[in-house]
């Protein structure tokens, strides 16, 4: 199974950071934010690897290469200047991403998830990996029911926590240029075609300098990085 890392957005909220760094590279306890989520892949079983690229793009095939240092095969979607937002990059990366259905994760989070859960996991359309609303979201984005299928309505909202697999199909018919995931995945969850699961451990969005430091602060003081 593959896996897609999202990369190619600005970091606007992350100047005067990211005036001449790409978000993804800017590092955390000595190494880039994009390279945790590489070696948490690998070390999962997700060995092939796209990466999208916009701003700074370059900065980032250079840094990464071809993944052989991580264990991995990394490819590239370069999207040219202007970022296509999620489903636009995913649908733009389709004929690196094959025909069966991928893992995308968002590739300024920070999390201590098990990816191998959802390795060669069968799916409809998509599949959600949900967590409790953080302070800068407290609104959410869905719902996830009982039986575990995720929808526009319910009793408590859920966070989308940047990490999904999603099966080709979702993608079909979808217009070139800029597209937004949200509104594809509603379209299709009143089918029953979304399922999800509720995440409780570490998760950091990476938007702000002021999370960035946070990051850095949780892996110094982790048992991971000081053993």
């Amino acid at each position: 199974m593959k896996a897609m890392i999202l990369a190619a957005g600005r970091g606007e909220r992350m100047r005067p950071l990211t005036d001449n760094t790409p978000k993804p590279l800017l590092s955390v306890a000595g190494k880039p934010i994009i390279q945790y989520t590489i070696e948490q892949l690998v070390e999962a079983g997700f060995k092939e690897i796209v990466i999208n690229i916009a701003y700074l793009g370059q900065q980032i095939k250079d840094t990464l290469g071809t993944g052989a240092q991580f264990g991995a095969s990394i490819s590239y979607s370069d999207e040219g200047d202007t970022a296509l937002e999620t489903a636009g990059g995913i649908s733009n990366a389709m004929h690196l991403l094959g025909d069966d259905t991928f893992l995308v994760v968002n590739g300024d989070i920070a999390n201590d998830y098990d990816f191998s859960q959802l390795y060669n996991k069968n799916i409809s359309l998509a599949h959600l990996v949900l967590i409790k609303n953080p302070p800068h979201h407290l609104d959410g984005d869905f719902y996830l029911s009982n039986t575990e299928q995720v929808s526009e309505r319910g009793q408590q909202s859920l966070t989308y926590s940047g990490i999904g697999l999603f099966h080709p199909k979702l993608f079909v018919g979808l217009e070139p240029g800029i597209n937004k995931l949200g509104p594809l995945l509603r379209k299709v969850m009143s089918n029953n075609k979304v399922t999800g699961e509720k995440f409780n451990g570490y998760w950091l969005d990476i938007g702000t300098p002021e999370r960035l430091n946070e990051m850095e602060n949780h892996f110094k003081n982790s048992a991971e990085f000081n053993s």
